[in-house]
């Protein structure tokens, strides 16, 4: 996967159809789809107890990313009002994010973790791989949620087309770019 198939979320950005590249789901019943995860880095912090060495999760972060090469649209019914709606899908990820990352947070805060390996190069290697399987863990609970709020998102809105509905979480996604 190359840089230029993921997009970060940022408040000057806005998709555009060109963004996406996969070629169209033609079982689907939708006209375009997004594929939207988010990206995880963290700290690992050492302490050594009763003469062990333990870790500690810290300072993570989250970005919220559009996935190109896995997001399509049939170019035949695409437009603007389509497009906003997907747009919608991406901003929608980023207002769940920092809550999520509070959440994750939370779940290792303050917790200490045995290491392994035989000498301290090793120990800070399987640190930095357990502390991530950890992350990833929680992540794929949060990715799931992320798809239950994207389904309400497309539900309520039908797909863009229950013109309130878009326009309350317009509302809401306005805020992410300060946009009064």
């Amino acid at each position: 996967m190359e840089d230029n198939d993921i997009i970060t979320w940022s408040e000057n950005y806005f998709l555009k159809w060109s963004d996406f590249t996969a070629d169209p789901n033609h079982s689907a019943y939708e006209d375009s789809s997004s594929s939207i995860k988010y990206h995880h880095t963290w700290k690992v912090q050492s302490e050594m107890i009763d003469g062990k060495i333990f870790y500690l999760i810290d300072k993570i972060h989250l970005s919220t990313l559009f996935l190109r090469h896995l997001s399509w649209v049939r170019m035949q019914h695409s437009s603007e009002k389509l497009l906003h709606h997907e747009q919608g899908h991406f901003d929608l990820a980023e207002s769940l994010r920092t809550t999520i990352t509070q959440n994750i947070e939370k779940i290792f805060d303050k917790k200490k973790f045995p290491t392994r390996g035989k000498n301290e190069e090793q120990r800070k290697q399987f640190a930095k791989e357990d502390s991530g399987v950890l992350i990833g863990k929680e992540l794929k609970k949060w990715n799931a949620f992320l798809l239950e709020k994207r389904n309400q998102y497309a539900k309520e809105t039908q797909y863009g087309e229950n013109l309130e509905k878009q326009e309350e979480y317009d509302k809401i996604f306005q805020k992410l770019r300060n946009i009064n």
